[in-house]
């Protein structure tokens, strides 16, 4: 008798706190903006810039580093992503002109793809059980929220006592002590025969043949560039939009008196209400059309968008935009990664994956560069904003013809 398949494995623990203390470090970038900027006197478009690239290497580095895992090992290659990540990190610290940060964005970028979404779900989906795969795929992805999470309000604390640039050194040295942790990812390379006879380049000629495919990529844009560009700004729109929080409200009964550290509390909001959503993507997706509850989180990140920007900007409405969006924040990474694994197969879902994430990141890259120009030009976010509406409603509408039967039945 077969025993089933444990559902915490040493493997998604090692994947969850990877993933955890890589986008908990990501995910504080947008605090950063104002102090940088204040410093050095720079407009708000030039460390918007910086965290521009650095999306956009991310999703150049994931494709990359998801073949790389594939040819030399998972470890080796989150090994060379964590190197990577901790120099960029102190490199940028020492950073004092424009050009110096979005150059060293760069290697930020890629060390995110190297311990981000693209290598870590492909290890957990290729240890995790047919029946447990989806929801493997939801735990990791929570634990990027949970990251998100606490990254901004512990980077917004250690610059109350210490300067950005040592808040940089710090998360550098978190990064690295990452490595300590690859000695209990192990994980065989389940693949069926058909799989491992196909080379890598036969299954991207025969994903990039299939419409399907395509769609999944161009759908994928319009997450990145909402999430992107919140991440990146919302912290100084909160600040900077928001009405007043009031003495004797229950948020400023709690300490949290400025709109400043209101706009790093919503990150972590946002973070807190997408891991139970995320959680509630991957059960769904083991039941019910990936397709289907893609087009309906871009639906309901649409309106919300709208009629968040539509209404007065208060610390309310702040509060229920923060757990409203947070609720189908990274839902959709469990179920397009799912859905690349179950139409291509597991053999090489950490490339397949990578290239769709790409998509992602070029929309990461557009809002967050967009939303600094922008803001140059027009003095607020309503432009871009309205951007992100208009993108999430084409993501919407590009899953509704995919097909989600394995391309290889569809073939045969």
């Amino acid at each position: 008798m077969t025993r089933p398949a444990a559902s915490l494995t040493p493997v998604l623990i090692v994947g969850c706190i990877i993933i955890m203390v890589s986008f908990a470090i990501r995910a504080s970038f947008g605090v950063f903006q104002l102090p940088v900027a204040g410093e050095f006197g720079w407009a708000r478009s030039e460390f918007s810039m910086a965290i521009a690239i650095q999306n956009l290497a991310w999703g150049i580095g994931q494709p990359i580093f998801g073949a790389i895992a594939e040819k030399i090992g998972d470890r080796r290659a989150i090994v060379m992503g964590a190197l990577t990540y901790a120099a960029g990190m102190v490199l940028t610290a020492w950073s004092t002109t424009p050009m110096e940060m979005q150059l060293y964005a760069w290697l930020v970028g890629f060390g995110i793809a190297g311990t981000g979404f693209g290598v870590i779900l492909a290890v957990v989906g290729r240890a995790a059980s047919d029946e447990k795969r989806s929801m493997a795929l939801a735990i990791t992805t929570a634990a990027g929220s949970l990251g998100q999470m606490v990254g901004a309000p512990v980077a917004e604390w250690l610059m109350s006592f210490l300067s950005w640039q040592s808040t940089f050194l710090v998360f550098a040295v978190a990064i690295l002590a990452l490595v300590l942790t690859l000695p209990l990812m192990r994980v065989p390379t389940p693949a069926s025969r058909t799989e491992l006879e196909d080379s890598l380049g036969t299954i991207l000629v025969k994903a990039f043949r299939d419409p399907s495919y395509t769609l999944i990529f161009l759908g994928f844009f319009s997450c990145g560039y909402q999430l992107a560009f919140i991440t990146a700004h919302f912290p100084a729109f909160v600040t900077e939009m928001c009405g007043p929080i009031q003495p004797g409200s229950l948020l400023h009964g709690i300490g949290i008196t400025t709109t400043s550290a209101l706009g790093a509390v919503s990150i972590a909001l946002i973070g807190a209400a997408n891991i139970g959503g995320t959680l509630m993507a991957g059960w769904a997706g083991r039941f019910y059309s990936r397709k289907y509850l893609l087009a309906g989180i871009y639906a309901g990140r649409t309106v919300i968008a709208a009629a968040f920007i539509l209404a007065p900007i208060t610390p309310a409405s702040v509060l229920v935009f923060s757990v409203a969006m947070g609720a189908l924040w990274l839902a959709t990474v469990p179920l397009t990664s799912g859905l690349v694994a179950h139409i291509y197969g597991l053999r090489y879902m950490g490339t397949l994956y990578g290239i769709v994430f790409l998509s992602h990141q070029i929309g990461g890259f557009l809002g967050v560069w967009l939303g600094g120009r922008m803001y140059d030009a027009f003095g607020d976010y309503t432009v871009v904003w309205w951007i992100g509406v208009g993108v999430g409603a084409f993501s919407a509408i590009v899953h509704l013809p995919v097909r989600e039967r394995p391309l290889g039945a569809r073939l045969a």
